[in-house]
């Protein structure tokens, strides 16, 4: 499927934060469909049991995905979780690359319902999540620049993302 758009990467975020050391360092791009897939390698230091990805990194991925969805029509704008439930199907690996999906279901001006999966290469489902979203203000969520945070756009050569 062909890629639309890369969307930036943040500085501090533990899921795409380039300045993170612990961060997963996922890339996010808009597809044609309409949906968000991202790309990510989990590292030891994301594990659970040895060679396995914790769950609670595995939601945050979720999250991420799930929230990021929403900025494929609303560039700008901001939301916050207000639930999150997830299906670990899989045990999920750390050291190889996977791919997460997700789309918005429900959309309204006061928040949204998404959905996102985490595939392996072979196309196996691992996790899935179904998330409820508050939109607010920026303001509101914390004192920071939005664009000073979003400031990295970290270029690749990837135009298609099965």
């Amino acid at each position: 499927m062909k890629v639309v758009k890369k969307q930036r990467n943040s500085k501090s975020c533990i899921i795409c934060g380039m300045d993170n050391p612990s961060s997963v360092k996922a890339m996010f791009y808009e597809m044609e469909n309409g949906e968000l897939r991202g790309l990510f390698t989990f590292r030891n230091e994301h594990q659970s049991y040895p060679g396995r990805v914790h769950g609670g990194m595995i939601t945050a991925m979720l999250d991420e995905l799930i929230g990021r969805a929403l900025w494929i029509k609303e560039p700008e704008s901001l939301a916050v979780t207000t639930t999150i439930t997830v299906k670990y199907r899989r045990p999920m690996p750390i050291g190889v690359q996977l791919r997460g999906v997700a789309r918005l279901t429900q959309d309204s001006s006061r928040g949204f319902i998404g959905v996102g999966e985490i595939y392996d290469a072979s196309g196996k489902l691992l996790a899935a999540a179904e998330g409820t979203y508050m939109r607010l203000n920026n303001e509101v969520i914390g004192d920071f620049d939005i664009h000073e945070e979003m400031k990295y756009l970290v270029e690749d050569n990837i135009t298609e993302i099965e």
